[in-house]
Order: structure tokens, then sequence, then C-alpha cells
């Protein structure tokens, strides 16, 4: 099985991808085999057809299990993110992906942004999402038993 994290933070390095990292780690027992900190595409994200992100839109609609990932921005998924995803086709783009929504905020307001925000545009990219989305407190996911308690809880789904 190939696992992909695609972090969509507008920092290099983030909370958001190392929170990604760790939940693919959880679901599958081991490191992903891909990491796209989608930031790093740079200005080839504003057009169609730059090599560095045909590659990475490649390797996320090669792979089994996709984290995407997210902080909340102004009570949504960035716009970064959303550059990444506007590059993969409607329907099929991410067809034989089954794709995890995750997102990352300061507080509990935003808890239903990766359901209500992220999740409806993966599936009509043609991912599958078996699994309802996760929201973590950036703050704390690296403290707090969020993450093991989803996967405890969702990982039958998966098989």
């Amino acid at each position: 099985m190939t696992t992909t994290v695609v972090a969509g933070n507008p920092k290099p390095g983030s909370r958001t991808l190392d929170a990604a990292t760790r939940l693919a780690e959880a679901l599958t027992g081991s490191a992903p085999d891909h990491v796209v900190d989608v930031i790093e595409l740079g200005a080839g994200l504003l057009g169609w057809g730059d090599e560095k992100v045909t590659a990475a839109v490649d390797t996320v609609a090669s792979s089994d299990l996709v984290v995407f990932a997210s902080p909340t921005f102004k009570a949504t998924y960035t716009g970064v993110l959303k550059l990444f995803l506007d590059q993969f086709a409607t329907g099929e783009g991410l067809e034989g992906v089954t794709a995890v929504p995750l997102m990352l905020g300061a507080g509990p307001a935003h808890a239903m942004a990766p359901d209500l925000l992220l999740k409806p545009v993966l599936v009509e990219l043609g991912a599958t999402c078996p699994l309802p989305g996760l929201y973590l407190i950036d703050s704390t996911y690296t403290e707090d038993t969020r993450i093991t308690d989803y996967v405890e809880r969702w990982m039958p789904v998966l098989g």
C-alpha cells in the first residue's frame, strides 16, 4: 500500500505536516511513502503544466491512502491547498485513492470543517473518504490521544 501525506500549510515543515505524518504512521504502522509539502511547489501552483506540480499530482493520484491536511484559515482549508487540489481532474483525478481529511485549529469552533469543507472537495475529485475527517487542536495534538483514539475507532473501516 502506497501512503502519501499532503500538507497545505503556507509554512514549510509545519505542525500540519507533522500531524498528518503522525496520522499516516498511526493508520499504517510505518512512515508515509511520500510527503507533499504543498508550499514547496511554489509559483508552479498558479498555472498548469509545472513539472514539480505534475510530479506531485501523479504521486498523489497513484497512492492508495492519502492524508490531506490543512490548518483552519478563515473557517476553511487554505488557499494553497485549494491551488493544489485544482490540479486534479474533477471526478477522476483521485479515483482509486482513499483519502483522509485532517485539519488543525486553535480551538474547537471549527471541529466540523474537515467533514463539511475538505471532504466534499476530495469526493468531487474522485477520492473515496470512508472515514470521518479528523480535527486536531494545534497546540495539543502531540500530547493528547486524539490521533490514537481516531485510529482505534476507525481502523476497522480501512481494513
